[in-house]
């Protein structure tokens, strides 16, 4: 039911929109995030957004105007802006934020009650570029969008964002096809933007249309870039100012509180000073249309974006557009990169089009209907599988080519040519995806498809020498010596080597269907492929600084070493803090875990002084309890990936100027050489 207040709708309506979105970041073989070093102290980079920005926006403070700032209301600016979120970044946060993620959730409804219809509003599931994707292509990720919208929001979503705002006429077709009856645009976007800042129409192919809202340009880039967020009581002027039938802007979502701190503080006072004022409506998009249809028809500027003033070619050329252009001149390498995910992905679709005739009565129909399950439990993706797939006998199959459709898909997320080099984060993240699609294919096509991405990537430089081409960061960064399965094995079987719940060292890709003995079975959650493995954990102790693992895969004769730095994450960390927890106790006295624990001390100074001790005793011992301790300490270092302390280098100069001739020599050695001597050169010069 609507709540229009019709009155003041003749008068002044505000619209604030938030893109809210970060880039798919987990790793395609274990579903997890690796940790990001850029992003310390946090884990990675949603972490640290999430802190930044998404938890603040639903709980922004308000604060007195005087100098104490005592705060006095908390908002969720959420139930006042119009916003969308990615559904890769909410199928994160529902699992690692899920305080914030219920926030989201209800600042929809909020808005529902209020205005008869929600702020929420969906995204293709994928951030792709739209403009340069296939028709088909659109449809999957439009109809993903909306299918991750309605499980989570429990409504159909009437307006969506597109990636960069990026469009042409066949996109915004596929929206109108799709049941979408707005998006948002830049002003550079169409010919000319309806008056009052009022809804222009497009109508589509099929008859039906799609309302465009086009956003205020100069006050969003005040917002986004201009400082307006310095004053709140001017940034509401500003608005209040333009005396439009709407008001609208449209920013990225982190801008408030990421790209600038306090930011959602801002955003909060905004919201109360416009709610304050007489004939002003604080609403959305969808009510706005409710009472406001659009009158005036538009003409397209296409392809183009919000993000490029060259239209899309930022997603695939040199055109100039970049953050960095005094560290990173050339962006050559931007064609390449589309250009081969483009013939990679042209060859998975020919294959899945191929094989998924076997399972499925249509494979394009399977596939946009694969967006019911893709956020789903393994359980329910193989019930909604088993359902797609009624006429195959390998439900296993079936499901592997959807995911490795899924990989086609997210290999072309945006954020891979955003940036200036092929080197970052971003695009090492596409090559990763595309690197798993080529696993999922079918093994005669496997090493063709492979080949023609890398001899692109071969012609795509980097502008630092030392990362060299889309090649080498293909080969550095998107393949593994070790195929997942053995890495996870390993990790497993460790973990109850050293006296750990083995379940606890399972990322979250797998699951653990079996483990007896030496054996141990394996099961892919998204795919349900299963894989039967031999462990080999005889070098282990519940205290070794290196974990060394045998594996033997049931199809291979010959075994695989794994060491502890290619176990998956979840399994590294896990044995990692265990080993540091049993080394600790036998490092340090009781009194030093107690200063420890009670934080009077710090972990570095006690283990150093610790290392030291055992140096220092190794005089007067002649059990070697204090050589064991020594290297025990030093154990632990390197479990805290710590340097050697100054301080027991020097320790260990003095005890060798006095035992360098005893009975004890090699094992002196063995220690100086852990601490970072040359033994043989002081050797020879003695």
């Amino acid at each position: 039911m609507s709540r229009t207040p019709s009155a003041a709708h003749a008068l002044h309506s505000i619209v604030i929109h938030g893109h809210f979105y970060q880039p798919p970041r987990e790793d395609p073989w274990f579903d997890e995030i690796a940790s990001e070093a850029s992003a310390a102290p946090y884990h990675d980079w949603n972490e640290r957004i999430e802190r930044e920005c998404y938890r603040t926006v639903v709980a922004a403070h308000l604060t007195k105007a005087d100098a104490d700032n005592r705060i006095v209301g908390v908002v969720n600016t959420l139930e006042w802006i119009s916003f969308n979120f990615g559904a890769t970044l909410l199928q994160w946060m529902e699992e690692h934020a899920l305080r914030t993620y219920r926030a989201v959730l209800a600042a929809d409804r909020a808005s529902v009650a209020r205005l008869g219809f929600g702020n929420a509003i969906a995204q293709p599931y994928h951030h792709i570029i739209l403009p340069l994707a296939s028709r088909r292509d659109k449809r999957t990720e439009v109809r993903w969008g909306v299918a991750d919208f309605k499980r989570r929001f429990g409504r159909d979503p009437v307006g969506m964002w597109l990636p960069e705002t990026a469009m042409d006429h066949e996109t915004l077709d596929v929206l109108a096809e799709c049941g979408i009856q707005f998006t948002i645009l830049a002003p550079h976007q169409v010919d000319k933007p309806p008056p009052d800042g009022l809804p222009g129409e497009y109508r589509a192919g099929n008859g039906k249309s799609v309302a465009l809202f086009i956003y205020d340009g100069d006050l969003s880039h005040g917002v986004a870039f201009g400082g307006l967020l310095n004053n709140a009581n001017v940034w509401a002027a500003r608005m209040l100012r333009t005396r439009s039938r709407l008001t609208s802007i449209a920013t990225d979502g982190e801008t408030y509180g990421h790209h600038h701190k306090f930011a959602e503080m801002a955003l909060a006072r905004v919201i109360t000073e416009l709610r304050a004022r007489r004939g002003i409506v604080v609403e959305n998009f969808a009510s706005f249309l409710h009472h406001s249809p659009p009158v005036h028809a538009v003409k397209l500027v296409e392809p183009t974006s919000w993000s490029c003033a060259h239209g899309v070619e930022r997603w695939r050329s040199n055109c100039g557009c970049r953050i960095n252009g005094a560290k990173f001149p050339s962006q050559e390498w931007r064609t390449p990169l589309r250009g081969g995910l483009d013939v990679l992905a042209a060859g998975l679709h020919a294959l899945y089009e191929r094989e998924g005739a076997e399972h499925f009565d249509d494979p394009w129909a399977a596939r946009d209907a694969y967006g019911d399950a893709v956020g789903l439990s393994p359980n329910e993706q193989e019930t909604l599988v088993t359902v797609l797939a009624p006429r195959t006998s390998n439900v296993v199959r079936a499901r592997e080519l959807l995911e490795m459709e899924r990989e086609a898909l997210r290999m072309f997320s945006s954020c891979a040519w955003f940036f200036d080099d092929i080197g970052g984060l971003e695009p090492r993240q596409a090559m990763r995806y595309a690197a798993h699609a080529c696993e999922l294919a079918d093994a005669n096509v496997r090493q063709d498809l492979e080949g023609a991405l890398l001899g692109y990537l071969a012609e795509a430089k980097s502008n630092d020498a030392a990362v060299g081409t889309g090649r080498d960061v293909y080969e550095r960064h998107a393949r593994h010596r070790l195929h997942a399965d053995v890495r996870t094995a390993a990790g497993v079987a460790a973990a109850r080597a050293v006296g750990l719940d083995p379940t606890l060292a399972v990322p979250r890709a797998y699951r653990l269907h079996a483990i007896e003995q030496d054996s141990i079975a394996l099961r892919l959650a998204r795919t349900g492929r299963t894989a039967q493995l031999d462990a080999d954990t005889s070098g282990i102790t519940p205290e070794s600084a290196d974990l060394l693992v045998r594996i033997r895969r049931a199809e291979r004769v010959d075994a695989e070493t794994v060491h502890l730095s290619d176990f998956p994450e979840r399994a590294r960390t896990t044995i990692r803090a265990h080993i540091r927890q049993a080394l600790l106790r036998r490092a340090l006295t009781t009194q030093e875990l107690t200063a420890l624990g009670n934080g009077d001390a710090s972990l570095r100074d006690l283990v150093s002084r610790a290392l030291v001790r055992a140096i220092e005793e190794l005089v007067a011992d002649e059990s070697g309890s204090a050589m064991r301790r020594a290297h025990s300490v030093l154990d632990l270092l390197d479990q805290l990936e710590t340097a050697v302390p100054f301080d027991a280098q020097a320790a260990w100069w003095q005890v060798h100027s006095q035992l360098r001739n005893g009975s004890h020599a090699d094992q002196l050695a063995a220690l100086g050489t852990r601490l970072g001597f040359d033994i043989a050169a002081l050797t020879s010069a003695s």
